[in-house]
């Protein structure tokens, strides 16, 4: 018995916040997806890879366009979320904020003809999207499992 309170007391003492467990995971997708994204097979039209712009045709899983740029912007996105994991407060700080440059992001792709040279990244309606996707999810996942300041009164 002692041993089953004592590892529960070391399992509290070590568990990771929700929040920073979420924005690892998040992390970890970024970099997945950053890695993926230089992969012949699993980017389609990998030869027409461009370092960035809207001449890039290759499409991450054959749907989302991507550059070498767009590959190396989703790898520093992870470090940097892994990094920031390591607190509530860089945990929180790193999906809040990681979602407000999607919404920015989101906003960009919407206004920028995709076919101009503004569109450096590069985007597509798929990109689009995803972007929005990310920008709600995190944002939300940022305020919803953060830990609540003042919540236990007397």
């Amino acid at each position: 018995m002692a041993t089953r309170s004592g590892s529960a007391a070391a399992d509290q003492i070590h568990a990771r916040p929700l929040v920073s467990t979420v924005a690892l995971a998040v992390a970890i997708v970024f970099l997945l997806v950053g890695i993926l994204g230089f992969i012949p097979g699993i980017t389609t039209n990998f030869s027409d890879m461009q370092f960035a712009g809207h001449e890039s045709e290759a499409k991450l899983l054959g749907v989302f366009q991507v550059s070498i740029l767009h590959n190396i912007v989703h790898l520093l996105f992870g470090i940097a979320g892994l990094a920031l994991a390591r607190t509530v407060s860089g945990a929180r700080l790193y999906l809040i904020g990681g979602g407000a440059v999607y919404a920015v992001l989101w906003l960009y792709g919407l206004v920028i003809d995709h076919g101009s040279g503004a569109n450096f990244v590069p985007l597509n309606t798929a990109d689009n999207w995803l972007h929005l996707g990310l920008a709600v999810g995190m944002i939300a996942l940022g305020l919803l499992l953060s830990p609540r300041r003042g919540t236990s009164r007397a």
